[in-house]
């Protein structure tokens, strides 16, 4: 396993890099969920990557980035430059979201989402933001840029049911038992229905739990799992909401940026009828994750209790605790070598480096 390194920010490079390209081509991206951690994160990662595979099959050089989100944030995110557009509003409203696909030469990264416990608590909202948002999205592409590549982040989640077994795999039934595992369940189908249709050239990342997610927790069901690093690290205590020998597949948010990128850049045939990967995870214990936030650490740390949360705990024996992703490695998708290597990955971004300052 290769370990990845995280690039500079900002990424200015990119831009001199473009500048010297004399291609006719060019390309625009819009990340929905844009201003949301991974939004950020991945908006900076193709700012200073300078480029993705386009229409034509070759690399074109990226010459807008729009950041639709429904709440945007105070001021300017740093780490972007002045190809990058951040724009507010509803996912379900049909001719906001068709204005944002607004030419052919389009590459779109669909990450807006309500999260799993808020959407357990408001089926409603899950169904608009979730379900319509997933349906405005592909439309938009269908009619105004028919054929363009567009990445959906769906979730393990989208597993469940007493049939699960031990271990999920890409063959493995979808019988989710969340609101939000079945939004994205019948997104990816979607996904797999336009991609037949030629509407889009789609592919589905199906998540795994994503970490350390800085800042403060959030209405998901698994944020304790970011938690469980973040606030020991902050000297703050951790509550954790589930028994420590739960399991959960998760993944650093380095590598999940970096896989996001390497599935839209794979040639769409490749794929086959069923557009969704498993993305690589460790399927880890909660005491598994504690003892690679103590071998990593190089500070103190605050105290982490155990008190199980009888929702929080029915979601997750709802989960899947192991997931398979063969499928995804094979077709050159990354992982992380350990639990110590995503703690030190968030200290040096986050507490230690640039980022550290947002």
């Amino acid at each position: 396993m290769t370990t990845l390194a995280w690039p500079e920010v900002p990424g200015q490079k990119c831009q001199a890099r473009s500048a010297r390209r004399e291609l006719e081509d060019s390309l625009k991206v819009l990340i929905t969920g844009g201003t949301g951690f991974l939004g950020l994160m991945l908006a900076r990662r193709l700012l200073l990557r300078g480029e993705l595979t386009g229409r034509s099959g070759k690399p074109e050089p990226v010459d807008s980035l729009v950041l639709f989100d429904a709440v945007v944030p105070p001021r300017r995110p740093d780490g972007l430059d002045s190809r990058a557009e951040i724009l507010s509003g509803d996912i379900s409203d049909a001719g906001l979201v068709a204005s944002l696909v607004d030419r052919p030469d389009i590459s779109v990264f669909h990450l807006a989402s309500m999260v799993s416990y808020g959407s357990e608590l408001d089926f409603d909202g899950a169904m608009r933001v979730n379900l319509d948002g997933g349906r405005r999205v592909l439309e938009a592409c269908r009619h105004r840029a028919e054929g363009c590549r567009l990445v959906f982040t769906s979730s393990i989640a989208a597993f469940g049911g007493d049939a699960m077994p031990e271990v999920v795999t890409d063959n493995t039934k979808l019988t989710p038992e969340t609101t939000y595992g079945t939004t994205k369940a019948i997104c990816e189908l979607l996904v797999n229905d336009y991609a037949r249709k030629g509407f889009v050239d789609g592919r589905t990342a199906r998540l795994p739990t994503v970490v350390i997610r800085p800042g403060r927790p959030n209405a998901a069901a698994s944020s304790w799992v970011s938690g469980i690093f973040r606030e020991p690290l902050n000297g703050e205590e951790c509550v954790v909401p589930v028994e420590l020998t739960t399991r959960v597949p998760l993944a650093g948010y380095r590598t999940i940026i970096e896989n996001l990128v390497r599935l839209h850049e794979l040639d769409g045939e490749g794929l086959g009828n069923d557009r969704a990967l498993n993305l690589p995870g460790l399927d880890v214990t909660g005491q598994e994750m504690i003892a690679g936030l103590r071998n990593a650490a190089d500070r103190g740390l605050g105290p982490i209790k155990v008190r199980p949360d009888p929702a929080i705990t029915q979601i997750y024996k709802s989960w899947a605790t192991r997931s398979s992703s063969e499928r995804a490695l094979a077709m050159g998708l990354a992982r992380d070598d350990n639990v110590e290597s995503i703690v030190r990955a968030y200290i040096e971004d986050f507490l230690d480096g640039p980022v550290a300052t947002e």
